[in-house]
């Protein structure tokens, strides 16, 4: 029999990412992280690979490196590394070998670093915060007040912002000098340099209505500094964006579609002077963009034939693409099946290498010929776990509802027995504009560990499936969402091998939401498992960092306007309905879904007489759950398990047998 994947998961396996290509496609580096079980520290050290012979050293010493990045002249590594006081700096390494050498010492950490084409200078992001306390500051001592002067004064995983904005700067790497090149009222992100060196591109939100849209557009500034030009008019968002090799237009992942922002559903346009922006791809795919600050814009490459490449989502999938700018010609350079979370490429990107992240193994990396999208598999560090461990096998369906086709995709316990009828979990994602996606997920893999089918709708409102798949959610959560995921499992409970009368369901953020909302409307749910949800619209709308931005686009409108369409939508509502077992788990610190929504829900359950358990997650941010301390990780997928076993049970039993039908005697 096989092991069962457990919440010690979170200790097992071995990430890589990060990857950076050498020009000549001849050395990959990346960045190596696992977690130590002693310290309960992440240890991150960045790796160097000969890409033909697959060998791969340790390249740097430190134990929180991370981010590398060859010049493009090949010579030197940049890579990123934690000072005293945790905040990331550049460092720089010859590729040859030697010593590191620390670049920057800016007090508000860094990001998004971008080599000049002459591998003279690198481009970064970093906080500015008028308002920054000198580093031997004693709060006990000498506490200060905070002033708010703005909506936006604080952001989940970041915290406290005030009057702090992101800004681009430019180090010189020889003589380490840094200058300051943007300013303003701005988050900037995603830096890239013209390829003359004289001029950088990035994105930003700091247009007049930053405060309460989800706005983001495509500027310039001289590399040297000045008048900051904005490129993308036309458009009302912009997540990632190239130059062209002559430097005469920019590639961006953007959106023109009102109620569509780029990091939910976005297009590849050419931003050409003196013309509007061109739509090179249609809505079938959504070019990757990241999720500004805390996942970068993934790189994007227009190559010298006039192609760009880049990483796309389509039905759930990641993959990589290519479009021709003279006959917007659209190629598919990897094969379905798995997601792409990073991409690199070479100076003249023959070759690319990604971090593939499939359905049986939590990620690797993958050497494409982008000519031919041949693959070589480079790492697989989680070999032995993956054998004494293997991964759920997943089959996907669909189901036709209310003019959309509704994707799911079923994980199967581990040694699966079809004679057997076995429980089932519903796991609900985020969003709501997140999508299941064909890759490695510890819940779903703990879950199916402990002996549960378990089921992952893609409903209304999830990305990849086209703009207007994505639009049927606004204004509607609760609705047809709803009904799309009961439909799914109306569909599955059909099959002799689920006990339809053992369902559990779960989910974290909208899926929280959603999983409030089942058990407020539906009763046959023995267990629920609520992460993080969003019970009370109304204070989410004032308590939320993004409460304003995103809720009037979600939910109908400023709160003043549409309070009893936030009412009616609010899962606390329908609390008196509740008959499942409820457990909350919910990070104390979280910005994007404030405590106070489990709070609520909790007391009012609680009131009700109903069963319920709240567990709080101390420090605990929105992404806890995948990027928080191991401990409290673990102690969510423990926690789950632990109610899905007390209320659902995990055990398999025998189907039963039918009646033999009577059989008339001979005459």
């Amino acid at each position: 029999m096989s092991n069962s994947i457990t919440s010690d998961i979170v200790y097992q396996l071995i990430n890589v990412g990060d990857p950076s290509l050498s020009p000549d496609g001849a050395r990959v580096a990346f960045a190596k992280s696992s977690i130590d079980r002693e310290s309960m520290e992440t240890h991150s050290h960045v790796m160097m690979m000969d890409v033909d012979s697959g060998e791969a050293s340790r390249f740097t010493s430190g134990d929180k490196d991370s981010g590398p990045k060859f010049s493009p002249g090949g010579a030197t590594l940049a890579f990123l590394r934690p000072d005293d006081k945790g905040r990331k700096q550049i460092w720089s390494i010859p590729t040859a070998g030697g010593e590191a050498l620390k670049l920057t010492d800016v007090p508000g950490g860094i990001s998004d670093v971008a080599w000049s084409p002459d591998s003279g200078s690198i481009a970064f992001i970093s906080d500015v915060d008028p308002d920054l306390l000198p580093d031997d500051h004693d709060p006990k001592i000498d506490p200060r007040v905070r002033e708010v002067h703005r909506i936006r004064y604080r952001a989940d995983g970041i915290g406290w912002r005030g009057d702090a904005f992101r800004h681009v700067f430019v180090v010189d790497v020889e003589s380490g000098e840094t200058r300051q090149i943007t300013d303003g009222e701005g988050e900037d992100s995603a830096p890239a340099w013209s390829p003359d060196g004289a001029t950088i591109a990035f994105v930003s939100d700091r247009g007049d209505d930053r405060e309460i849209l989800n706005r983001t557009d495509a500027y310039s500034v001289s590399a040297s500094g000045g008048d900051i030009e904005h490129l993308s008019d036309g458009l009302n968002s912009v997540a990632a964006l190239t130059w062209s090799p002559d430097g005469d237009a920019i590639a961006v992942a953007g959106s023109d579609v009102e109620d569509a922002s780029a990091g939910w559903q976005s297009w590849l346009f050419a931003l050409e002077s003196g013309r509007k922006p061109r739509k090179l791809t249609d809505d079938s795919i959504s070019p990757a963009g990241g999720y500004a600050p805390l996942v970068p814009a993934p790189e994007m490459r227009w190559t010298s034939d006039g192609r760009v490449l880049f990483l796309a989502g389509h039905q759930g999938q990641t993959t990589l693409f290519s479009v021709s700018l003279d006959n917007e010609e659209l190629r598919q350079i990897t094969a379905g099946g798995a997601g792409i979370g990073q991409v690199t490429f070479s100076a003249g990107a023959a070759r690319a290498v990604i971090q593939n992240l499939p359905t049986d193994s939590a990620g690797d990396l993958v050497l494409i010929d982008v000519e031919s999208g041949s693959t070589t598999q480079l790492t697989d560090y989680n070999r032995d776990f993956l054998q004494e461990n293997p991964a759920a096998r997943v089959e996907k369906f669909s189901i036709h509802r209310v003019g959309y086709e509704i994707e799911s995709r079923l994980m199967f316990p581990t040694d699966f027995d079809p004679a057997l009828r076995y429980p089932l979990v519903v796991d609900i994602h985020g969003g709501p504009h997140g999508v299941f996606s064909d890759s490695y997920n510890a819940i779903q893999q703990v879950m199916t560990g402990s002996g549960y089918l378990v089921l992952a709708v893609n409903p209304r409102g999830s990305s990849t499936y086209g703009v207007d798949f994505v639009k049927a959610v606004l204004r509607d959560w609760g609705g047809e969402d709803y009904r799309d995921i009961m439909a799914s499992v109306d569909e599955v409970c059909t099959r002799d091998y689920v006990d339809s009368s053992r369902l559990g369901v779960t989910g974290y953020s909208y899926g929280g939401f959603m999983s409030s909302w089942i058990v407020g409307h539906d009763t046959r749910f023995k267990g629920a498992v609520i992460g993080a949800p969003c019970t009370n619209l109304s204070s989410m709308y004032g308590t939320s960092d993004i409460g304003v931005r995103f809720g009037e686009a979600q939910w109908g409108g400023v709160r003043k306007d549409a309070l009893d369409a936030f009412l009616e939508h609010s899962p606390l509502t329908y609390a008196p309905n509740v008959e499942t077992p409820v457990l909350l788990l919910h990070g104390e610190a979280d910005l994007r879904v404030p405590m106070e929504q489990s709070e609520q829900y909790y007391v009012t359950l609680k009131r009700l007489g109903k069963v319920v358990e709240f567990v709080r997650f101390p420090g605990g941010y929105h992404g806890f759950v995948r990027g928080g301390h191991p401990r409290m990780r673990e102690e969510y997928l423990s926690r789950l398990v632990a109610w899905m076993d007390e209320h659902v049970g995990s055990e398999a039993i025998a189907t039963e047998a039918p009646e033999p039908e009577a059989v008339p005697a001979d005459d």
